[in-house]
């Protein structure tokens, strides 16, 4: 009896650590995600971004500009900014894989209060970053009140299906996608900042739009949505709000999504919403 009881102690206690571990990878982020679209940023689009870290007179700014191949520069071109409407410390890492896991090093992520991350290309920043300590101080300091900023290849990186700007079908490089066909999308694993969109920038500079309906048929479950450039989203508390000078399209839910027999996508209907400056739309 006493054996059968002491199981029972057992269960009920590791059905309390299950359901205390599930609470706690799902906990809304205390953070906010700033997600520019690429190209040239205003200083009231980089007030908006410092806004949006809310800094006490302590906390400082870290620049990630491992995308870049021009580190340097893009790291004094977005610091200069910076300078224009803050006082704050700024300071930049250029990490390299080995770096990734250098606690103290990585330790001065984690708590930075305002993360920015660079254009260039978004699979330079992720082959440093996946599977290492830095992936994780990143996503701590965004649970713990941080926000995570991006440009580009920067905004690419928040999805957790991350498009590489890659079609299977067409080896040559393209700014928008030349088919709307079935397993043309190439797409590599993100930070997941964001597990329910899918995003993409210069989205209407560059007409991305077969992109996008390309990511949209490939995860019909997931919100895709396309920033302009010179424009962001703030993403807090469940709540996208467009902030600069464009527009942001949000395209989700197909209706009948099917594949015809040369490969091609088609649907009936899709949600599709366009939102310029001071716009808020709901994301999960």
């Amino acid at each position: 009896m006493k054996l059968k009881f002491t199981k029972a102690l057992l269960i009920i206690g590791l059905g309390c650590l299950s359901l205390s571990a599930f609470a706690k990878e799902t906990k809304e982020p205390k953070g906010s995600l700033f997600i520019i679209g690429g190209g040239a940023k205003d200083q009231q689009l980089i007030r908006s971004m410092v806004d949006a870290a809310a800094l006490s007179p302590s906390d400082y700014i870290m620049i990630l500009p491992m995308a870049s191949t021009v580190a340097d520069a893009s790291v004094a071109d977005i610091k200069e900014q910076l300078q224009e409407v803050t006082d704050h410390k700024i300071t930049a890492i250029n990490f390299s894989k080995a770096d990734a896991s250098d606690l103290r090093l990585v330790d001065s992520v984690r708590k930075a209060k305002l993360i920015y991350i660079t254009g260039g290309d978004q699979n330079r920043f992720m082959a440093v970053v996946e599977h290492s300590p830095l992936f994780d101080a990143i996503h701590s300091a965004y649970q713990q009140g941080a926000c995570i900023a991006g440009t580009s290849a920067g905004a690419a990186i928040m999805s957790d299906q991350m498009i590489t700007g890659e079609q299977a079908q067409d080896s040559t490089y393209r700014a928008t996608f030349n088919r709307l066909n079935k397993d043309n999308l190439v797409t590599a694993k993100g930070m997941g900042l964001i597990r329910t969109a899918i995003i993409d920038q210069h989205f209407i500079k560059r007409s991305r739009y077969n992109r996008l309906f390309s990511a949209l048929a490939e995860h019909p479950d997931k919100v895709c949505i396309g920033i302009d450039e010179s424009t962001a989203i703030l993403i807090h508390n469940k709540k996208a709000k467009v902030v600069g000078q464009f527009q942001v399209v949000v395209a989700s839910n197909p209706v009948k999504l099917e594949v015809n027999k040369e490969g091609r996508i088609i649907w009936d209907d899709i949600r599709l919403s366009i939102y310029d400056n001071g716009k808020t739309f709901p994301i999960q």
